[in-house]
């Protein structure tokens, strides 16, 4: 079989990326080794975790706040088995909702795992059977796998990874998290606010090291507050297993070691990209020593027929990155000039406050030298938040001293991951923070807090 474009992997990027080639014309093949479609983050990343942190949220705030809105509620109590298959029911709509997008927009779905032959073919196999397509241009985009530590291996009852935290039978009643970036942080408050004590392992001292520092103290203040305890400056060395604990030893830095016993450990050190049995190598694509494959400017890999978007090339391994990406490459192949901004791709971390951030940190702007001035506001000064009850956290903005150009805007806050949109746009649009301070914001809403931070890059604050 012949198509003009086949893209091997269905995540985020590889679909996203079949569509727009589609709707540009081309007869399109995608090729995923799952039965479903959608990848790590509609199958067992994204989705799932925040339905479970919506649902969990709602726990905590019956648990810990309703009160304050004069709503009483007598003898509340987890169902765990409801809330996961409530979790399972959302992730099975999104993933069918994908295989009806290819269906609707005429694109070929192989199951079965797909291995470059050569630099127009891919064989596919499935089952004892194999498929052998040709394609104009293959796109690369098998996405990433969950980093293990050589001397932890996980061994999916207790020592797991986000994929066994997204299902645990029971609330445990310790959980030690490995790793405080995004994922460890997201099931960490989970299980937290459904009762488990939470204790965050991290070898750097700070938490989201990804993140601006001032936002990364006042996320880890929040967290503390809700029970989470963190241990920063701190090695995990080895783990042992009984029957129903795992035993953890964790070094300190000066030195001093001591052993954690805890139900489950979850391992959230990172991921990598996969690569591994597409054939790759064979057919001499180039591969960095991180594991990440090499292309230019317009996505191409060493082979021009072939390329490579999402969590196997260089940049943040996010979905929304990925999709744009897919976008980009599917025009870039149709002759149009498709590109991507990558200061422009915002970041976040779900938890209670949300963490949100777009463009570039107080620490990198310093590093780049770049002459900037800051702007910051405090939820509490919101007359929004305040009817909410969710007054903890904060705006800052960054803006280059001399043009007032937006360099960076971060946020710790409640609904941030919706909030910071706003200053995506500013930023892919070259807007100043003054030209953002002078758009009206409704009143009362949290995007006040926006518009307050961008007054305060010029000291012009109006309520606080």
């Amino acid at each position: 079989m012949q198509f003009d474009v086949a893209v091997i992997g269905g995540g985020p990027g590889g679909y996203v990326g079949a569509i727009r080639a589609a709707q540009l014309g081309k007869k399109v093949a995608i090729i995923e080794k799952e039965s479903r479609l959608g990848g790590t983050c509609l199958r067992v990343g994204c989705i799932p975790s925040k339905a479970l942190l919506e649902s969990s949220e709602h726990y905590w705030q019956a648990s810990n706040h309703f009160e304050d809105h004069g709503i009483r509620l007598l003898g509340h109590s987890i169902d765990i088995d409801k809330m996961m298959s409530r979790k399972d029911s959302i992730v099975d709509e999104l993933t069918s909702g994908v295989g009806m997008l290819m269906k609707k927009n005429n694109i070929t779905v192989f199951e079965g795992w797909g291995k470059l032959t050569g630099p127009n073919t891919i064989s596919i196999k499935s089952g004892d059977d194999t498929t052998v397509i040709s394609a104009t241009h293959i796109i690369l985009a098998m996405g990433s796998e969950v980093l293990e530590l050589p001397h932890v291996p996980f061994d999916g009852k207790l020592i797991v990874s986000s994929t066994e935290a997204l299902s645990f039978e029971n609330v445990p009643k310790h959980l030690v998290v490995i790793g405080a970036g995004a994922v460890g942080l997201e099931m960490g408050s989970v299980w937290a606010r459904l009762g488990s004590k939470v204790t965050v392992i991290e070898l750097l001292n700070r938490i989201t090291p990804f993140a601006d520092a001032y936002m990364s103290r006042l996320l880890m203040k929040s967290l503390k507050s809700q029970g989470l305890e963190f241990r920063l400056g701190t090695k995990m060395t080895g783990a042992e297993t009984t029957e129903t604990e795992v035993h953890i030893t964790v070094e300190s830095k000066d030195g001093s070691s001591e052993i954690l016993k805890a139900d489950k450990m979850l391992v959230s050190v990172g991921r990598r990209a996969f690569t591994k049995g597409c054939g790759l190598e064979d057919v001499g694509v180039v591969i960095e020593p991180n594991g990440k494959v090499t292309v230019n400017g317009h996505f191409q890999t060493n082979i021009p027929t072939i390329y490579a978007i999402g969590d196997i090339i260089d940049g943040p391994m996010l979905a929304h990155k990925a999709e744009e990406e897919g976008v980009a490459v599917a025009e870039i192949i149709a002759g149009l000039p498709g590109h991507v901004n990558y200061i422009a791709i915002p970041n976040i971390v779900y938890t209670d406050p949300e963490l949100a951030m777009v463009g570039l940190t107080e620490e990198e702007v310093k590093d780049k030298d770049i002459p900037y001035k800051v702007g910051r506001f405090n939820y509490r000064s919101n007359g929004r938040a305040k009817t909410m009850g969710a007054t903890e956290g904060g705006v800052k903005v960054i803006a280059h001293k001399d043009t007032d150009r937006l360099l960076g805007v971060h946020i710790v806050g409640s609904r941030a991951s919706e909030l910071i949109a706003e200053a995506v746009v500013g930023i892919e649009f070259g807007a100043s923070a003054e030209d953002l301070a002078r758009t009206s914001h409704a009143h009362p809403t949290l995007s006040e807090i926006m518009k307050e931070a961008y007054l305060a890059v010029d000291k012009r604050v109006i309520n606080g």
